[in-house]
C-alpha cells in the first residue's frame, strides 16, 4: 500500500502546497467591514479635513475647535457622563450588595427585571420618565390635585440632571451584573469570621467586600463612561432646556442645519474620545482580570 505524500507532513506545509483556506473566509469579513464601516468612516474624515471646494484644508477644524457651541457641548457631555457613570456605580454597588448578601423573597427576580433594562431601548426609558416626572405626568398631577397648585412643582426632568438620572437608569444593570459575579467568588467564610471577630458591617464592606469589587467596578465603570459619552436618544427625547451633547450637535448641524463639514469635524472628536475611552476599559479589563470582573 502507497502511502500518501502529505501524511506525516506538516499541517502548515500541506496549507502552504495547496493555499491557506483560511484566507478565503477572511476576506469576506474584511470586504464586508471596509465597506460599512472604514469607507464610511474615510468620507467623515475627508470632509472634516476639506475646505468647501473640496481642497485639504484645516480651517474647519479650527473653526469648530474654537467655537463656544462646541466648547459648551463638550463640557456638558463630560459633566453628564461622569455624574451618569458615579451614579451607576453608587446605585449599582448598593443593589448588588443588597441582592447578593441581604437576598429577599423576590430578590433574584428583582435583578433579572433589572438585567431587562440592557435590552431596551434607551428611548422608552426617556419617554417613561416623561410620562412619570414630566409636567403633564402622573407624579405632577397628582401633587397638584392634591396641593391645589397651578404650575407643577417637580420641574428635573427637562433638564441635566432628568438626562443623567435616565442614563443611571439604562446602564446601572452593567455596573450591578459584573458586581453580582464578583461577589459570587468571595467566600462566606470570611465574612463569618471577620464578624465573628468583632468586625461591624462597614468593616466588612470596606476590608473584604470592596477589594474583591474593585475590578468589577473599573470595568463596569469604564464600561458605563463609554457608552453615556455617546448616547443619544435619551438627550434628544427629553430635550432638557440648553442641555446639548457631542452626539446631539453632530445630529443638529448635519440634519437640521446641513453643515456637514461641521458635524464632519464633531464626529471625528466625538470617535477619538469614543476610541480613548473604549482602550481605557479594555486596559482595565485586561489589566484587573476580566474574569473575575464577570465581563469576558
Amino acid at each position: 500500500m502507497t502511502a500518501s505524500p502529505d501524511i506525516g507532513r506538516p499541517a502548515g506545509a500541506a496549507a502552504a502546497r495547496f493555499g491557506h483556506p483560511n484566507a478565503l473566509w477572511i476576506a469576506p469579513p474584511l470586504l464586508i467591514l471596509a465597506g460599512s464601516f472604514f469607507y464610511p468612516l474615510s468620507l467623515i474624515a475627508g470632509q472634516a479635513l476639506s475646505d468647501d471646494a473640496g481642497a485639504f484644508s484645516l480651517a474647519t477644524i479650527a473653526r469648530v475647535l474654537a467655537s463656544t457651541q462646541f466648547h459648551v457641548a463638550f463640557l456638558h457631555t463630560v459633566e453628564i457622563s461622569l455624574a451618569a457613570t458615579a451614579g451607576c456605580l453608587a446605585l449599582g454597588f448598593v443593589l448588588a450588595l443588597v441582592v447578593a448578601f441581604f437576598p429577599f423573597p423576590g430578590s433574584a427576580l428583582l435583578a433579572r427585571l433589572i438585567d431587562t433594562f440592557i435590552a431596551l431601548p434607551t428611548f422608552l426609558v426617556a419617554l417613561a420618565f416623561t410620562f412619570l416626572y414630566g409636567s403633564a405626568g402622573i407624579l405632577n398631577v397628582s401633587l397638584m390635585e392634591a396641593l391645589h397648585l397651578t404650575l407643577p412643582p417637580v420641574d428635573f426632568v427637562y433638564s441635566a440632571w432628568g438626562v443623567i438620572l435616565a442614563e443611571v437608569t439604562v446602564y446601572m444593570p452593567f455596573v450591578m451584573r459584573p458586581l453580582l459575579a464578583a461577589f459570587s467568588l468571595i467566600e462566606t467564610s470570611q465574612i463569618e469570621v471577620a464578624a465573628s471577630l468583632g468586625a461591624g458591617f462597614w468593616r466588612i464592606v470596606r476590608q473584604i467586600i470592596l477589594p474583591a469589587a474593585l475590578p468589577a467596578l473599573l470595568a463596569g465603570g469604564s464600561l458605563c463612561l463609554l457608552l453615556t459619552v455617546n448616547e443619544f436618544g435619551i438627550v434628544l427625547f427629553i430635550g432638557a432646556k440648553g442641555v446639548i451633547t457631542l452626539p446631539l450637535l453632530v445630529y443638529d448641524k448635519a440634519i437640521q442645519e446641513f453643515d456637514y463639514g461641521t458635524a464632519c469635524v464633531i464626529a471625528v472628536v466625538n470617535i477619538l474620545l469614543s476610541l480613548g475611552l473604549y482602550f481605557l476599559y479594555r486596559f482595565v479589563v485586561g489589566r484587573y482580570g476580566g474574569r473575575h470582573a464577570g465581563l469576558v
